[in-house]
């Protein structure tokens, strides 16, 4: 017999390797980061299980080469988390676990946090004289008054400084007059608490009471309107959860929420808050986590990947703009965070609370069944009245740039009362299309079934697909005609028209492209919070959470490019969409008002937003997808492939059905070619999968998927399968 250590380790492997422990010193324990031989190179991985005797001889298997950690790294609840996640959505689980570290941590790095540096005084400091400093060593003097003066410096304290000042300290130092004292440092946020909450109205109270963080699991669904006061009912149920010594992760669907949900929560909370997203730094997302990790951070807020954080003393998680497809992952391990962020809750016997004026159907059917604790919020915080709402009818209308001029009246009106203007349109760039005018040649991705994107600003056509770009041609390729013209409308073309129409009120835009640089959104947000500026224009990244009190007119420019999607989840979306972002009106003491444009004002969708609001388009589409067998009235997995030949996505899936277990309980749908079948110079295919029960459909995937890989037509494809998929295309 031989003991074995399980290691999961990146790459197609669907479970653990097997390991022989390492030549010199003990056996790892489970939860610890290990270097292991892989081929011809070293990986870095996580022990599984071990030392486990096997039949398997020992000149078959390699010995760890190294052990990263002297003690486990991940906890036994997080490790089940994470080996749950990555069964049920049927991925490789060394990519799950690596998935769940910070970058440094997957790359072996140590498991340590920043330190900072302080120097005191010593006792011959304190007794020295710095006038005998004075002529010889003016800075030595200087710094060593500052000491004498505050007993301690810090970094901040030096910048203040200026100059030399670390250099100045070393010497001191060598002197014996000053000592270094060096500290973990996490880089948290302070809670300053110095703001009382606003007194809570009867529904959020109500809420609040739901929350308890003492009395173990439950599952609670705020449904509240846009400016209904759902952070404040957060901030009561955390407050509440840190007096019993716990922590509460926050997690929210993008990093541009986080900023001002972290300047709220400091002038809320007393505790200490950990950020964690993409946009950090290596080094301070492994801060973040180890802050987590080891119970310094009171407060953890993040994004996607934040739900797999280990929590030391877990007592609340909460999930803010529930209904967001951002919180599904859509590459690789396609795993969904507020899913799982349930799951966690219930495993960790924590409460958890799912917020959003626009709740997903599968929260709602959650809701209708018992599962989830529904609380409504039907009317906005203190003295804001909901805003009104009405369809501009734009057939026949003479349009600049696709502003009406009854919009642009509408606009004028509203900044000489002294408020502000939210335009929205959720499409970048200056126009989707580029067209000859001679010929109808149209600028065409090479790589994907779609329409290069006109930027005008940086002269490219860029396709949002692929990311390829090419600069703006002189002349037609085709003809070779001048007379190229852009068509159709992104947000550098109303940011001209706009700027046009009210040159005396400069706009501001916020989109991908205008905020690409570091704190870029923070700012041109700082901006339009402060009133600094009255113009504000942007896409989706305007539409979740974000409190602009001044705002009192929200203009949809185009609300017909969400009526006709292909994915069956598009009138969901929509739906969210234009409530989202018309919430942003009126949130103050003064009236707001919502001007849609459209050219299909009698649209069933748009109807029923304008006088049932989003409750009613709820209890349709859950009858429609009910009537359909759509999720989530069923359970769905997508199988897709995709190949730089033509016919070989196909042919995969085809030569797939047959091996399926047989099941009459999952209903088979293709497969087909994907709605957009070429992408990124890659050709795709789908096969879909729906069942009345999750467990017939599990049961079927984990008995034929390991069989896909040993068709020759896999060699010709990549596959992924994607269960609970957040869109079908």
């Amino acid at each position: 017999m031989t003991d074995i250590i399980r290691v999961a380790v990146a790459g197609p492997f669907t479970e653990a390797l097997d390991y022989l422990p390492p030549a010199n010193g003990p056996a790892p324990a489970v939860g610890v980061r290990v270097r292991v031989p892989l081929g011809r190179r070293e990986r870095v991985g996580i022990v599984t299980a071990g030392p486990t005797a096997s039949d398997l001889a020992a000149d078959r298997l390699r010995p760890i080469i190294d052990v990263i950690d002297p003690t486990p790294l991940l906890d036994p609840a997080t490790m089940a988390l994470i080996e749950w996640a990555a069964r049920y959505y049927h991925h490789p689980p060394g990519e799950a676990y690596l998935t769940a570290l910070p970058t440094r941590l997957r790359r072996g790095d140590p498991a340590t946090p920043g330190q900072s540096t302080a120097w005191h005084l010593t006792d011959a400091g304190r007794a020295a004289q710095p006038d005998a400093r004075a002529r010889r060593a003016p800075r030595q003097r200087q710094l060593l008054e500052a000491l004498q003066r505050s007993g301690t410096l810090t970094p901040v304290q030096l910048a203040g400084i200026g100059g030399d000042a670390r250099s100045v300290l070393r010497r001191l130092v060598e002197q014996g007059l000053a000592a270094t004292d060096t500290a973990p440092d996490y880089g948290l946020l302070p809670g300053r608490a110095d703001q009382p909450g606003a007194a809570l109205n009867d529904e959020q109270q109500a809420c609040a009471a739901a929350i308890r963080p003492t009395a173990g699991h439950a599952a609670i669904l705020i449904d509240g309107v846009t400016g209904s006061g759902k952070t404040e009912v957060y901030l009561d149920a955390i407050a509440r959860t840190l007096e019993c010594g716990r922590q509460v992760l926050v997690i929210v669907p993008e990093i541009g929420l986080t900023p001002q949900l972290v300047q709220r929560f400091q002038s809320r909370l007393s505790g200490r808050i950990a950020i964690l997203h993409s946009g950090l730094a290596d080094g301070e997302r492994l801060n973040a986590w180890l802050a987590a990790r080891a119970g310094v951070a009171d407060v953890v807020i993040g994004t996607r990947s934040a739900v797999f954080v280990p929590l030391a003393r877990p007592g609340l998680i909460v999930i803010d703009e529930e209904h967001d497809a951002s919180l599904k992952q859509q590459e690789g391990f396609r795993y969904s965070a507020r899913d799982l962020a349930v799951l966690r809750a219930y495993r960790s016997d924590v409460p958890v609370v799912l917020g959003s004026a626009t709740p997903s159907l599968e929260s709602l059917a959650n809701a209708a069944q018992g599962r989830y604790q529904h609380h409504a919020l039907t009317r906005r915080a203190g003295h804001a009245r909901p805003p009104s709402m009405q369809l501009l009818d734009m057939r026949g209308q003479p349009t600049r740039e696709g502003l009406s001029q009854p919009l642009i009246e509408r606009v004028q009106s509203h900044l000489d009362a002294g408020g502000q203007a939210l335009l929205f349109l959720n499409r970048r760039g200056f126009a989707p299309t580029l067209i000859c005018h001679e010929c109808g040649w149209l600028a065409e991705c090479d790589r994907c079934d779609a329409r290069y994107t006109y930027h005008r600003g940086r002269g490219r056509l860029h396709c949002h697909h692929c990311n390829r770009e090419q600069r703006l041609p002189h002349h037609c390729p085709s003809c070779g005609s001048v007379d190229l013209r852009a068509l159709g409308l992104g947000t550098e073309r109303i940011e001209a028209a706009l700027t046009e129409a009210f040159p005396q009120t400069p706009p501001v835009r916020i989109d991908r492209d205008s905020t690409r640089r570091r704190g870029s959104f923070e700012q041109a947000m700082q901006r339009a919070q402060t009133g600094e500026t009255r113009l504000i224009l942007g896409t989706q990244m305007l539409a979740k959470g974000h409190h602009l009190p001044a705002v009192t007119l929200v203009a949809i420019v185009d609300a017909d490019q969400g009526l006709f999607g292909a994915d069956f989840r598009a009138p969901e979306r929509l739906a969210q969409q234009v409530i989202q972002v018309a919430g942003r009106a009126g949130r103050a003491e003064r009236p707001g008002e919502v001007v849609i444009q459209t050219h299909h004002p009698e649209h069933p969708l748009l109807q029923q937003l304008l006088h049932g609001g989003y409750p009613a388009f709820a209890r349709t589409a859950l009858a429609e997808r009910e009537a359909a067998g759509l999720p989530p009235m069923r359970a769905m997995a997508l199988i897709r492939a995709e190949a730089t030949d033509r016919h070989a996505p196909l042919a995969f899936l085809r030569a797939a059905v047959p091996l399926a277990p047989a099941d009459d309980a999952v209903e088979r749908l293709g497969p087909f070619p994907a709605p957009m079948e070429r992408r990124a110079g890659r050709h795709r295919a789908q096969l879909m999968l729906l069942a009345d029960s999750r467990g017939d459909l599990q049961a079927l995937l984990s008995g034929w998927l390991p069989a896909l890989g040993r068709l020759p037509e896999a060699r010709q494809v990549r596959w992924s399968v994607d269960v609970d998929p957040a869109e079908s295309l």
